[in-house]
């Protein structure tokens, strides 16, 4: 029986090699996705000229006959990831194009050769050759975890399976640019504080290295010994310290960085740093309103699509962004896969807020679940609105207080033993 070498992709987008024993290529290609792996190049050995073992590259050559021939990807960390905008326009374009009535195949096509986007336009040309070969649409987007997430590729797995692809890509393209349009909020509202914060960085670094040290000269100078201020002392000590020690400062504060990224990339460290997140003052309600409507709009887009329940619960879960919720998700999803409601789990959690279980509890009982979780997110996604707006007028004074604090002490501080040089002066004088 004839020897197959072949390259694919496991559902994580790890590649693996290997063979199998097929009487034909069709057949190798089913033994292979029959393990779970998506075949992206396959060859009989000895059929690329020369018996012996077929290389990956002979492989891929031999693929070029059977619809498989695509390129070898780049290491996941070396390839450029799509913007959240091009891949929205992707969807809507893509259910628009279905909803036509234009084969599936044919709309990757149209879409591949207008797409200017590199990364995206190249994942389209292999989604094409892999539908063409027989692969399933989710099996091919599931090729490109760095593009198509968890909850794209299994939505469009279950729209594939009630054969409503085009209604779900719709709802997919309007998930994303809801979810697009909450983060773009937040980062607006994000954006003023750090440009004072810059600024007031900026601004007392060049006081302290540039203008103290003029200053410090002459209180020495005319002061003839006499003790500074406390705050005088203060701020030069500062200044002398950022002098002299500049390097040691920038390693030990890059060095903390460091250690704190690394320690919230653990399990516990995201699950405590994420539970202060929530409790902050003004930022933790709306870090918690974001959460909750991006749970609440996920898992209402899922079991819309006819993801099942479970399968959905694990989705949100991976894709909440919030240690805390979701370690939240976990307890309802064990709960739910005993046969129990997700409205208690959900109390206990004492994440969510009163109105949010007792609205899915409502749903769970009416068997509008999904529609009541749509409902809870256009009202929390409401209330981020209202929160980025209220937040964005606060932090606007606050942060000019806060510059005007930094500036004003090291004036003050300056200001003290100016009045005393001058005291001394008109004493002399007179």
């Amino acid at each position: 029986m004839p020897k197959f070498n072949y390259i694919a992709m496991d559902g994580a987008g790890k590649e693996t090699r290997g063979s199998v024993e097929a009487s034909s290529q069709a057949q190798a290609i089913a033994q292979i996705r029959s393990q779970g792996l998506f075949p992206t190049a396959i060859g009989q050995v000895g059929g690329a000229g020369g018996g012996g073992k077929a290389a990956p590259r002979e492989a891929k050559a031999a693929a070029k006959g059977g619809g498989l021939n695509m390129e070898i990807k780049l290491p996941a960390f070396l390839q450029p990831r799509v913007k959240a905008k091009e891949l929205t326009i992707f969807t809507r374009q893509l259910a628009t194009l279905v909803d036509a009535g234009l084969p599936l195949l044919r709309g990757l096509r149209v879409l591949h050769r207008q797409t200017r986007n590199e990364t995206l336009k190249k994942a389209l040309l292999t989604m094409g050759e892999s539908v063409e070969s027989g692969s399933t649409f989710s099996e091919s987007l599931a090729l490109h975890p760095r593009i198509f997430d968890h909850l794209f590729v299994n939505m469009v797995r279950a729209g594939e399976a009630g054969g409503v692809l085009e209604l779900v890509l719709t709802r997919l393209s309007e998930f994303m640019e809801k979810s697009e349009k909450i983060k773009n909020k937040v980062k607006s509202a994000m954006i003023y504080p750090t440009v004072v914060l810059v600024a007031a960085v900026g601004i007392t670094g060049f006081l302290l290295i540039a203008v103290i040290p003029k200053f410090e000269e002459i209180f020495m100078d005319l002061l003839e010994g006499k003790s500074l201020p406390g705050i005088t002392k203060f701020v030069i000590a500062a200044s002398n310290v950022l002098q002299n020690y500049f390097v040691i400062v920038a390693v030990a504060i890059a060095a903390i960085v460091v250690v704190v990224r690394i320690w919230a990339a653990t399990a516990s460290g995201r699950l405590i740093l994420d539970h202060v997140k929530t409790r902050l003052p003004v930022f933790g309600t709306l870090i918690r309103r974001t959460a909750i409507a991006r749970f609440t709009r996920t898992l209402g887009t899922l079991m819309a699509s006819g993801v099942p329940v479970l399968q959905a619960l694990t989705i949100v879960r991976d894709t909440s962004g919030n240690a805390v919720f979701a370690s939240a998700l976990q307890r309802v999803h064990d709960s739910v896969k005993e046969g129990e409601s997700m409205a208690a789990p959900m109390e206990q959690a004492k994440v969510f807020p009163p109105m949010v279980v007792s609205m899915v509890e409502v749903g769970e009982e009416t068997g509008a679940l999904p529609d009541m979780l749509t409902r809870i997110a256009d009202t929390y996604e409401d209330e981020v609105d209202n929160a980025v707006a209220g937040l964005t007028s606060i932090l606007e004074p606050i942060m000019i207080m806060f510059l005007a604090v930094i500036v004003g002490t090291i004036v003050i501080a300056m200001f003290l033993p100016l009045v005393s040089i001058i005291t001394t002066l008109g004493g002399s004088s007179s």
